[in-house]
C-alpha cells in the first residue's frame, strides 16, 4: 500500500518472537492502537485495546499464547483510525475491477456494538453512509490502484476482491484485505443483483480476463442478514440442536445456511453444527421493509439456544435521523495542511533561485520582479512562454523518479525565450494533482529550482492545486511559465539579415528531450519492456534501467547562447520542440530562404538508434518527432 499511495493507517509489524520490541512500540508511537493477527483467524484475530496493559494482554494473546494459532506467528500494530467502517466486495479480472455497493457488518455479539468480537452478526447494503463521492474516491483511490499495483508487481489479483475500509475525516483508508466473499456481507449483496446480472457469467469472465464485457447491475432497494448463532458463540457451543423453518412466501426472503448438517438420526431433519448458524435474509425497497422481512423470519426459525441482535442496521437507521455533521475541506479531499506544508518544504530552494530583481522569497498573492532593479534599460522588451513535459510525466510516475521533470519544465520554457535573444528573468509553476503527496511535489519543485538557477532565473512563484476525481490516484501534471527580457535591437531572429551562405549550427542534445514521449511509450508497450526494464542499448553504462535513461533532463542552452545574443553574433535560434527538426527550423527563417541540414556530419545518439530501429520509425517521422 505505501508503494502505490493507498491510503492506510500507520502500521509496524511484528514477529512472535518480538514480543518485547512490540509492546516498546506501543509505548512511544504517540497513538492508540489496533492488534491483529496478520494470518487467517475466523474473522477475529482483531483486538482492540483501550489502555497500555490491554494492548500487553492482547500482545500476549496473539504472539505468545497463539490463542489465534498460526494466524498469530506476526502481529500487525495499526494506528486506531476513528469513522464508520465499511465493506467492499468488488470483481476483478486483474485490470478491471467493479465494486458492488458498500455493506456494514455488525462484528460485536451484543446490542449497541457491545461485548466479544465474532465474525459478524449482520449486515446491510447499500451503507447509506457511503456515498456515491465516498464510492467515486474508493475506486480511484484504492481499488483501482490496488489492482494495478498487484499486476505491476508480478502478481494480477482475478477474483473477488474484500476491502474492509473505514471513512475518517480526511477520507477513505483501508482497514484489510481479504480474497473472497464476505460473511455476513455477501448474503445481503447477493438479493441486491439484479434480474439481468448472471453471477457464473461474471465470475467466468474475471477467469478469462473480460470483466468490462458483462453486466453487473444491482437493483435499487436495501437487503440486511441477520445472523442466528449458537447460544454461547464466540466462545464454547453446543452442537447437534434441531432446527425448524418457517414457509416463505417471497423470494424477498432467503435463509442462507452456515453452521449447519444434517441429523445423523433423522436425515430429514437439520441440526446445528457451528457457532454462525443461519444468515436470514431480506429485500426490501427501504431498509426499514427490508428489517421488518428479515426479522419476521428471524421469528420463524427455532432452536434452542438462539441468539441474534435486535439493532441491526442501526446506524443507518440513526444517520435517517441525525442531521449531517459538517463537511470540512479535508472530508472533500483537500489538505490545507498538506498545502502549507508543501509551502515551507519548498523554500530553501526557491531562495537558492534568487538574482537581481527578485529576492527569492514566495508566499504573496504574485510574484514580483523589480526590472530596474535588474538594470534593464527602457528600451527593454518582455519575451513570455510557457509549456508543459508532456508524457514524460508518465515515464517519471512509472519510475517513482520525479526530480528530473522539474528541470524538463524550465527548460522548455527558457529554451523558448533564449531563441528569441531574451535573458530569463524569472519562472512560474503549476502542480496539480488529485492528492498532495508533499515528498513527491517537493521532489518535482526541487529539480524546477534547480533549472532556474542552470538558466539565471528566478522561481518566483507557483500555483499547487489539490483536485480530488481530476486524475488518477498517484498522478500529477506540471506547467510552466517564464518571462525574459531582451533589448529591441537584440531581438531574434533577425530576418532581414538572414541571406544564403548563412552557415546553421546544431547543438547536441542531452538524449531525448520532452517530446514524442508517447511514441516512444509505444516503442516499449511493443516489446514489453517497462521503466525499470535495463536499458536496451548496449553502449549504454550511466543508467541502470531504461527509466532513469528517459529521464535525462532535456537540455538547458541559456547560459550557452545568452553572451553570443548580446553581443550580436547570433541571427536566428530554433528550439527543437514538438515538430522536430522539419517544422521547428523553418519558424526562423524568412520566407523564401530554406536551409540543408547534412545529418550525417554527427552521430545518432544512442537512444535515437534504438527508438528508430525498435519501432522501426522512418527517418522523416524522426525528424518530425523528436529533438
Amino acid at each position: 500500500m505505501q508503494r502505490h499511495s493507498i491510503p492506510t493507517a500507520t502500521f509496524r509489524t511484528f514477529k512472535a518472537s518480538q514480543y518485547v520490541e512490540a509492546v516498546a512500540y506501543t509505548k512511544t508511537c504517540g497513538h492508540k492502537v489496533v492488534l491483529k493477527a496478520s494470518g487467517l483467524a475466523a474473522g477475529k484475530g482483531v483486538l482492540i485495546p483501550e489502555t497500555q496493559e490491554d494492548v500487553e494482554s492482547g500482545l500476549r494473546e496473539i504472539l505468545i499464547d497463539q490463542a489465534f494459532g498460526a494466524a498469530g506467528n506476526e502481529v500487525v500494530i495499526e494506528e486506531c483510525l476513528n469513522g464508520p467502517e465499511i465493506s467492499i466486495l468488488a470483481f476483478s479480472d486483474g485490470y478491471t475491477v467493479v465494486p458492488l455497493p458498500a455493506a456494514q457488518d455488525h462484528k460485536r455479539i451484543g446490542e449497541g456494538d457491545t461485548g466479544l468480537n465474532t465474525g459478524g452478526m449482520g449486515a446491510y447494503a447499500p451503507a447509506p453512509v457511503a456515498t456515491q463521492d465516498i464510492m467515486q474516491r474508493i475506486q480511484v483511490e484504492v481499488l483501482q490502484p490496488t489492482i494495478d499495483g498487484m499486476r505491476r508487481e508480478g502478481y494480477p489479483f482475478v477474483g473477488m476482491l474484500f476491502t474492509g475500509l473505514m471513512l475518517t475525516e480526511t477520507g477513505p483508508k483501508v482497514l484489510e484485505y481479504n480474497v473472497r466473499f464476505g460473511d455476513p456481507e455477501t448474503e445481503a449483496l447477493m438479493l441486491l443483483l439484479s434480474d439481468t446480472t448472471d453471477l457464473g457469467k461474471v465470475l467466468l469472465a474475471c477467469a478469462e480476463r473480460h470483466l468490462d464485457s458483462v453486466e453487473i447491475a444491482t437493483k435499487p432497494g436495501f437487503a440486511v442478514c441477520v445472523i442466528l448463532a449458537s447460544e454461547g458463540y464466540p466462545s464454547s457451543y453446543p452442537k447437534g440442536r434441531s432446527i425448524s423453518f418457517p414457509t416463505l412466501s417471497s423470494s424477498d426472503t432467503v435463509i442462507f445456511h452456515a453452521g449447519t448438517a444434517i441429523d445423523k438420526n433423522d436425515n430429514s431433519k437439520v441440526v446445528t453444527a457451528g457457532g454462525r448458524v443461519l444468515g436470514v435474509t431480506a429485500f426490501g425497497s427501504s431498509i426499514e421493509e427490508a428489517l421488518k422481512k428479515a426479522y419476521a423470519a428471524v421469528d420463524g426459525v427455532e432452536f434452542d439456544g438462539k441468539t441474534y441482535r435486535r439493532d441491526i442496521a442501526h446506524r443507518a437507521l440513526k444517520n435517517i435521523s441525525t442531521p449531517a455533521k459538517g463537511l470540512t475541506y479535508a472530508q472533500a479531499g483537500v489538505s490545507v495542511d498538506a498545502g502549507n506544508a508543501l509551502v515551507e518544504a519548498i523554500k530553501p530552494f526557491i531562495k537558492n533561485t534568487r538574482r537581481p530583481g527578485a529576492d527569492g522569497t514566495i508566499g504573496g498573492f504574485g510574484g514580483v520582479f523589480d526590472l530596474k532593479g535588474a538594470g534593464l534599460g527602457e528600451d527593454t522588451m518582455l519575451v513570455a512562454g510557457t509549456d508543459g513535459v508532456g508524457t514524460k510525466l508518465r515515464i517519471a510516475l512509472e519510475s517513482g523518479i520525479h526530480d528530473t521533470v522539474g528541470i524538463d519544465l524550465v527548460a522548455m520554457s527558457v529554451n523558448d525565450l533564449i531563441v528569441q535573444g531574451a535573458e530569463p528573468l524569472f519562472f512560474l509553476d503549476y502542480y496539480g494533482c488529485s492528492k498532495l503527496d508533499v515528498n513527491v511535489a517537493a521532489s518535482v519543485i526541487k529539480g524546477i529550482a534547480q533549472g532556474c538557477v542552470a538558466s539565471g532565473c528566478a522561481l518566483i512563484g507557483g500555483e499547487t492545486a489539490e483536485m480530488p476525481g481530476m486524475y488518477a490516484t498517484g498522478d500529477y501534471d506540471l506547467a510552466g511559465f517564464a518571462v525574459g527580457a531582451v533589448s529591441r535591437s537584440l531581438l531574434l531572429p533577425k530576418l532581414s539579415e538572414m541571406k544564403p551562405g548563412d552557415i546553421l549550427i546544431g547543438l547536441s542534445s542531452s538524449g531525448v528531450h520532452s517530446n514524442g514521449f508517447s511514441l516512444i511509450r509505444k516503442i516499449m508497450a511493443l516489446h514489453n519492456l517497462t521503466t525499470s526494464s535495463p536499458c536496451p542499448w548496449p553502449s549504454e553504462t550511466r543508467y541502470a534501467t531504461l527509466g532513469q535513461a528517459l529521464l535525462e533532463p532535456t537540455a538547458l542552452y541559456v547560459l550557452q547562447l545568452l553572451p553570443l545574443c548580446k553581443k550580436g553574433m547570433i541571427k536566428g535560434l530554433s528550439h527543437i520542440t514538438g515538430g522536430g527538426f522539419v517544422e521547428n527550423i523553418p519558424r526562423m527563417l524568412p520566407k523564401g530562404l530554406g536551409c540543408e541540414v547534412d545529418v550525417t556530419s554527427w552521430e545518432l545518439p544512442a537512444v535515437f538508434k534504438w527508438l528508430k530501429t525498435a519501432g522501426n520509425v522512418e527517418p522523416r517521422e524522426m525528424a518530425r518527432t523528436f529533438n
